[in-house]
């Protein structure tokens, strides 16, 4: 869990906890999607998409679904926790350029 995590201008709230589930077989497997705690709403009141719960510690957390593409594979010996919080900046920013359906 990192707190305090800063989030672009448009949310319900501008610092977030954040949450990566780390699996056994890290570093060698990658890591996968984000966890935010309080949930996070964008203010312009366009739904964000993929999203569930996920109980974290007694706490309910707003589970972000997504996931590296082939265009950006994990890369074992390479990609680490540091690169994922890269990732979880830009789902965070990209929510942005995504319009309403």
């Amino acid at each position: 869990m990192v707190h305090d995590w800063l989030v672009p201008p448009g949310y319900s709230h501008d610092r977030v906890a954040i949450a990566v589930l780390i699996e056994a077989a890290y570093p060698d497997g990658q890591l996968d999607m984000v966890y935010a705690h309080p949930y996070l709403v964008r203010v312009d009141g366009v739904a964000i998409r993929n999203l569930s719960q996920q109980t974290i510690d007694g706490k309910t957390w707003q589970r972000w679904s997504r996931h590296r593409t082939s265009a950006n594979p994990w890369r074992p010996g390479i990609d680490d926790l540091a690169a994922h919080l890269f990732l979880v900046d830009d789902w965070f920013a990209r929510e942005f350029v995504r319009k309403a359906a």
